[in-house]
C-alpha cells in the first residue's frame, strides 16, 4: 500500500490571507462565537481530516496593531471541548505555552480534553516569544532557557498521565471499590524549576498520553521537537530547504532512540484553489487587493523589530536593519532572506507576509495542488501538511471539496476514517503507562 499522507488544518477563522476577512460572505461578524468555529471544524472532519489546529496567542500586541489573522479570539481548551460535542472524528490540537502554564493544569486541561473527545487530543507545545508582561514578566528568557523549562513541563505531564494506571478503574459495585487506590502513582518530581507530588486527580487519557505537537524549525527547536512531538509543523517555502530540514530533524529523533517513521512532518501550505487556474489568480489578486499598506507596515516593523518609518512602499529595506542572530528564530530569518537576498522592496514584503506568513503560497487547481503536494512527498520533503485556509469559509470548502478528493483519488490520502483517536489516524500505538 502507498505510504499516504497527513493532513491537517489550522483553524484561522479569520483566513489566513491578512485582511481576507475583508470579502463578501467572510462571517467576519461572527468571530469570537462558536457557529463559525464549528462550521469549519465539520468541513474538516467531512473530508476526513486528521486534525484540525487551533494556535493561541496571550497577548494583544499584533491585535493592536490591526492583524487580526493570529490572534487570542479563541482559547483553545474551552474552544476544542466546545467542538468536541459537535465533532465525532476529527483530531483536535490546541496550543499552550509552557512558559505560562505549571504543569499539572496542563496535565488535568489535555486529559480532560482527551476524555471529552474519545480520545482526539493533541497539545501544540509552545515556548512563546511574547506575553510576557501579561504573566509578571518583562521580557522573553533565550530560547535556550524557555526550551529547558518547556522540556521539563513536558517530562512532569507525561509523568502525571502515566500516573494513573491503566487497571486503575475497578468498578466493583458488590465490594464498593470504583477504583484501586494502588495503582494511582504519586510521581514525586523534584526537578530544576517545578516540584510536583502528583498523582493527577483523573483517570489516564483514552490515548495514553494526547498527541504531542511541536513547530520550532531553529537548531533549539529541532532538538527539542526530536525529543518530544509526534507532529512536527515547520514553515518551509521551497522544497530544497524542506528536504533539508525533513532530514535533519528525521536523523535527531533516530539519535534519540526513536524511530523516524512515528514523527509526522508537516509543512504548511496556503492553497488558493480555483476550478480554473484563471479563477484561482482572480482570486489571489482580489486577496492582495484587500490588503492594508499602512497597517502592514505596522505589522512587518512589529513582527520583525525594524524601524521602516522612513521607507517607501517600493524601497527596499536596507540589510544592516535586520539581525543575524539566530536566536530571532526561523520564520524572522525567513523574511530577512526575503528582503536582503531576493531582493523584495517593502511593498512585496507586506504582500508576501500577508499571504504566506513564511510558508509555501499555492495558487492554481485543485490538480495542480495536488500535483505540488505529492512531488514534495514523494521527495521526501514531509509526511503531509498543514492545510492553511487563505480565507474562509468559502477557501476552506475548496480546500476541503475539490483537493483533498484529488488526493483521495490519486491514492495519496484516506478515504474515510479507519479508528476513533487522533492516535489511530496517525498510525501511531498508545503507550502504556
Amino acid at each position: 500500500m502507498k505510504r499516504r499522507m497527513a493532513l491537517t488544518t489550522f483553524l484561522l477563522p479569520a483566513g489566513y490571507h491578512r485582511d481576507s476577512w475583508r470579502r463578501p460572505g467572510s462571517r467576519a461578524d461572527e468571530l469570537a462565537g462558536l457557529s463559525l468555529m464549528a462550521d469549519l471544524a465539520r468541513t474538516a472532519e467531512r473530508a476526513k481530516l486528521d486534525a484540525v489546529f487551533l494556535g493561541d496567542c496571550v497577548h494583544a500586541n499584533s491585535t493592536m496593531r490591526g492583524d487580526i489573522m493570529m490572534n487570542g479570539f479563541y482559547e483553545p481548551i474551552s474552544t476544542l471541548s466546545a467542538l468536541a460535542a459537535l465533532t465525532s472524528k476529527i483530531g483536535l490540537i490546541g496550543t499552550m505555552s509552557t512558559s505560562f502554564t505549571e504543569p499539572y493544569n496542563a496535565a488535568r486541561q489535555f486529559a480532560g480534553l482527551d476524555h471529552m473527545s474519545g480520545g482526539r487530543a493533541g497539545w501544540n507545545v509552545v515556548t512563546s516569544r511574547d506575553g510576557f508582561q501579561n504573566f509578571g514578566g518583562s521580557g522573553a528568557p533565550d530560547p535556550e532557557v524557555r526550551y529547558d523549562r518547556a522540556a521539563e513541563h513536558v517530562e512532569v505531564v507525561q509523568k502525571l498521565w502515566d500516573s494513573w494506571h491503566d487497571d486503575a478503574i475497578l468498578v466493583d459495585r458488590e465490594a464498593g471499590r470504583w477504583l484501586d487506590t494502588d495503582e494511582l502513582v504519586p510521581i514525586n518530581h523534584s526537578g530544576e524549576r517545578f516540584q510536583v507530588a502528583g498523582p493527577i486527580n483523573m483517570p489516564r487519557p483514552p490515548q495514553g498520553r494526547p498527541v504531542l505537537v511541536q513547530a520550532g524549525s531553529s537548531s533549539s527547536g529541532i532538538e527539542f521537537g526530536s525529543k518530544i512531538a509526534d507532529i512536527i509543523y515547520t514553515a518551509q517555502p521551497r522544497l530544497e530547504g524542506a528536504i533539508d530540514f525533513y532530514g535533519r530533524l528525521k536523523d535527531a529523533v533516530r539519535g534519540h532512540g526513536r524511530d523516524p517513521e512515528t514523527v509526522t512532518v508537516l509543512p504548511g501550505i496556503v492553497p488558493v484553489i480555483g476550478r480554473t487556474e484563471a479563477e484561482a489568480h482572480e482570486i489571489a489578486a482580489d486577496l492582495s487587493s484587500m490588503i492594508d499598506l499602512d497597517a502592514g507596515r505596522r505589522q512587518v516593523a512589529g513582527d520583525l523589530f525594524l524601524e521602516i518609518d522612513d521607507i517607501d512602499f517600493d524601497e527596499h529595506i536596507p540589510a544592516e536593519r535586520f539581525s543575524e542572530d539566530p536566536k530571532m528564530g526561523t520564520r524572522y530569518h525567513i523574511f530577512r532572506s526575503k528582503a536582503v537576498d531576493q531582493g523584495l522592496t517593502l511593498r512585496e514584503l507586506i504582500i508576501d507576509r500577508a499571504r504566506s506568513t513564511g510558508h509555501m503560497f499555492f495558487v492554481g487547481t485543485a490538480g495542480q495542488a495536488a500535483d505540488r503536494m505529492i512531488e514534495w512527498f514523494d521527495a521526501g520533503a514531509c509526511d503531509g501538511f498543514n492545510l492553511n485556509a487563505p480565507y474562509n469559509p468559502d477557501g476552506l470548502e475548496l480546500i476541503c471539496d475539490l483537493l483533498v478528493p484529488e488526493l483521495q483519488e490519486r491514492g495519496y490520502f484516506r478515504e474515510d476514517y479507519e479508528g476513533d483517536t487522533l492516535r489511530d489516524h496517525l498510525g501511531l500505538d498508545r503507550p502504556s503507562a
